[in-house]
């Protein structure tokens, strides 16, 4: 069998490897074999870390909506309840931005439900 040089194949994988590790400290940016761990670490925490996002991100509206509640005399379960009830079909994200940055709007969203 004949003798196979993998130099291009070699320097081109290690060149992708290297260029994901760009701006890393130490060895890590550099050397081959920190790169790869490094490298397939940052892939992983990347993927876990868009999971996070979601959950952290609905925490937060939460809280937006349950503060903007407060204001308006109503706790946030009590408003779930009554935007069911009343079969208004606003989700979390839109609520908290509503209580954020126009707190008249959501205002007169609670005085709406609430008749």
């Amino acid at each position: 069998m004949p003798r196979v040089k993998r130099g291009t194949t070699h320097v081109a994988k290690r060149k992708r490897v290297l260029s994901k590790t760009k701006g890393y400290k130490w060895g890590r940016k550099n050397i081959g074999r920190l790169a790869k761990t490094a490298a397939k670490k940052a892939g992983a925490q990347a993927l876990s870390d868009r999971r996070k996002k979601k959950r952290v991100n609905r925490s937060l509206w939460l809280i937006k909506i349950n503060a903007a509640c407060r204001e308006n005399d109503l706790s946030y379960s009590k408003l779930i309840k009554l935007l069911k009830d009343n079969k208004i079909e606003i989700d979390r994200k839109i609520l908290a931005e509503m209580a954020a940055k126009q707190p008249k709007v959501f205002k007169q969203v609670v005085e709406q439900i609430k008749k």
